[in-house]
């Protein structure tokens, strides 16, 4: 695996730009979802029950209608993506969509490889995440997370796996990719590049208490460590989305009365 060139720094007036580019990106993204996170968390930390005995659902219904609730759930996976298109025009730079797909390995030319590698890491970061989930309830410093809270219709689980792929682009291409290129181009130390990915993770998970920030910052640290690696981002957005595919589509297989 070679070293993914970093990008050349920028000085003066092209750096105040990209703050404010990287400003607008995250706040119409993910830098919004962690704000929400953060501030959910606050408003969690002032009820008289316990954290840990608390509950989240992360998808939720939309209409009692199964018709207009399957509209409203694919409009907000469509609309959940426009960031991810806006990243990728600014790293395109006017070159075209597809040179900056190439350019962070997105471009779906090793295809099988790249879902070899990402299940690869799924299932070692996967084992982990279950561990800091077990760990945060047990010490009470974990929300319970009800991963669906859709009604089980025909199209219940397509949309579930939608929503994992939409969550693995948006956060791969955004949280590694993108912030990665423009931190580099702000000539930031390494060190700090992969802690402001790390903590920009974390941070939007804290909707579902500190063990899910501490547990998707380690995980930030490690997927940013294999992009600046390889220079690929599919295996990741691969890896991301069979974790999500498993912890949405899982439960909703499992019959209500084996849960009960």
């Amino acid at each position: 695996m070679s070293q993914v060139h970093d990008s050349a720094p920028l000085a003066g007036a092209g750096k105040n730009r990209l703050r404010w580019e990287l400003a607008i990106v995250l706040g119409l993204s993910l830098g919004r979802s962690a704000t929400y996170a953060l501030v959910n968390l606050l408003n969690r930390l002032t009820w008289t029950t316990p954290l840990g005995e608390q509950t989240t659902t992360i998808h939720e219904p939309a209409s009692p209608r199964p018709w207009w609730d399957l509209l409203y759930q694919l409009l907000s996976i469509g609309f959940s993506l426009v960031p991810v298109a806006l990243a990728l025009f600014l790293l395109a730079d006017g070159r075209g969509m597809w040179t900056a797909c190439r350019g962070i390995g997105l471009d779906g030319s090793r295809v099988g490889r790249d879902l070899a590698w990402g299940a690869g890491i799924a299932a070692g970061i996967g084992i982990p995440g279950l561990a800091f989930y077990a760990a945060g309830r047990a010490m009470g410093i974990t929300i319970h997370v009800e991963t669906s809270g859709l009604s089980q219709y025909w199209w219940t689980i397509p949309v579930l796996v939608l929503s994992a792929v939409e969550s693995g682009l948006l956060e791969e291409v955004i949280v590694v990719a993108y912030l990665s290129r423009r931190l580099d181009e702000l000539a930031l130390k390494p060190w700090a590049v992969y802690a402001a990915s790390a903590v920009l993770r974390g941070s939007y998970h804290l909707y579902q208490g500190f063990g899910p920030f501490l547990g998707n910052a380690v995980m930030g640290v490690v997927f940013l460590w294999w992009y600046r690696r390889t220079g690929r981002v599919a295996p990741l957005v691969a890896a991301h989305a069979l974790l999500d595919i498993v912890s949405f589509v899982g439960p909703a297989l499992i019959p209500t009365g084996w849960l009960g």
